[in-house]
């Protein structure tokens, strides 16, 4: 029996953008001279020295790899500049910076586009303590203490976590009860805007985001009503924060058509939307209407999320005489109805055409 897969490599989407990582790393470089840091950044041209790559296990290119007091470990952080110098930043000092007054919140929040801030007079508080675990595991991004409750009142809190960023409505207050899960979650929901734009700069983030489903958007930047569907997009996202990533691809990008060809979507189609899982077993989902309505839209995330949508296969059409032939030929379409028929035991055969 022949199926015809449709799974490809998540490489084919995001392929283009990793080579976006050499102008990014030379600009961490610039940052970290600019600060007068003690972090040097290097590069080895693996073809070149091929024993020294062969010697600290070096499978794949570009790999990054961090050296402190003479030992080696895994880059684990994110390949755009800013978030390669926070990372380095976190792996050579404090999980948090300690802030002394309302001027230094002032500049650490202007230094990045993302600044995570616990404001705690008792930094051996139990809160503060599950804060600072928190900020040790996430790598990417910039956290600080604030004692002063001046400043926290200043900032709309008596104590607890802001966090500050450049979009969207500019800060979110964490409420609830402190714990590392809870305080994660919230991070990853408010540390990318609402609705995201796939482009080079975002790509690494929304890839290697703790958040794993993603609805994706294709739309037409140049579309009359593209704002419009933005903002329909906004307003759902809002309810989904942590949980569910809402991005926008330009279809009009060259470049775009591929992830196009990855969901099997044809021009006809757009504007149009799917939702992606990125985890170990990658999972697509297709809607049974695209149209980009608040209802719709809303519709197709509770589906989503509560199960009652299985993950689409692209397939073949059925063909006419696939029952002819002593061995059958299965695609996509009849693969279950044939392969998992409990009524019968089904041998089949995986192949490729060579």
């Amino acid at each position: 029996m022949k199926y015809i897969p449709m799974e490809q490599n998540l490489s084919n989407i995001r392929c283009g953008h990793c080579k976006a990582l050499t102008p990014e790393y030379a600009k961490a470089a610039g940052v970290l001279a600019e600060k007068e840091s003690n972090i040097k950044l290097a590069k080895v041209d693996a073809t070149e020295e091929s024993k020294l790559a062969e010697k600290f296990e070096v499978r794949g290119y570009p790999t990054l790899k961090f050296f402190k007091n003479g030992k080696d470990q895994e880059y684990t952080g994110g390949r755009t500049a800013d978030t390669i110098v926070t990372w380095l930043e976190k792996k050579t000092g404090p999980p948090a910076k300690t802030l002394e007054t309302a001027v230094d919140l002032k500049k650490f929040t202007e230094d990045n586009d993302i600044a995570i801030v616990g404001f705690y007079s008792d930094a051996s508080s139990a809160d503060a303590k599950v804060f600072l675990a928190t900020a040790d595991n996430m790598d990417d991004y910039p956290f600080a203490i604030v004692a002063d409750e001046a400043v926290a009142k200043d900032n709309g809190v008596d104590s607890g976590i802001v966090l500050f960023k450049k979009f969207d409505e500019g800060k979110a207050v964490y409420e609830g009860e402190v714990s590392e899960e809870d305080l994660t979650k919230f991070i990853a929901g408010n540390a990318l805007p609402l609705v995201v734009e796939f482009n080079q700069d975002t790509a690494q983030k929304i890839f290697s985001g703790e958040v794993k489903s993603h609805l994706l958007l294709f739309l037409s930047d140049s579309a009359e009503d593209f704002s419009a569907k933005v903002d329909i997009a906004k307003g759902i996202a809002k309810d989904h924060k942590g949980e569910m990533l809402f991005v926008t691809i330009n279809t009009d990008e060259e470049d775009h058509k591929r992830i196009m060809e990855f969901f099997g979507m044809e021009e006809a189609e757009l504007p149009s939307m799917r939702i992606i899982k990125l985890e170990e077993d990658m999972s697509k989902f297709k809607p049974d209407s695209t149209e980009l309505s608040d209802a719709n839209i809303r519709s197709f995330i509770k589906a989503y999320l509560d199960g009652s949508i299985k993950a689409h296969l692209m397939s073949e059409e059925v063909p006419e005489d696939w029952d002819k032939e002593a061995v059958k030929v299965l695609v996509g379409k009849n693969f279950e109805e044939v392969a998992m028929d409990t009524k019968k035991n089904v041998l089949v055969e995986f192949y490729a055409p060579w």
